[in-house]
């Protein structure tokens, strides 16, 4: 019974990696490229970069809102045996 519980912790962890991942990728790529242009520019606001992040973390979770909810289902499924 505890090694059960132990997989289906694992298997919870794992599924709200690979959920979260695009949408954090999204944001870290995004905030590289700003970063790179207050670089160039030397335009130094700390304020610059937060908007478009999470235009970007939005837009990606939209795209992918119906790959995240088969995803989660099928966990879902799995989980109460269905």
């Amino acid at each position: 019974m505890e090694a059960e519980s132990l997989g289906f912790v694992r298997e919870a962890l794992i599924m709200s990696l690979v959920l979260s991942a695009p949408i954090l990728g999204a944001g870290l790529v995004v905030g590289l490229v700003i970063s790179l242009l207050q670089a160039v520019t030397q335009v130094q606001e700390q304020t610059l970069a937060f908007v478009p992040k999470i235009v970007a973390m939005i837009a990606v979770s939209i795209m992918l809102l119906g790959w995240m909810s088969m995803q989660l289902s099928g966990f879902a499924t799995r989980m109460f045996g269905g």
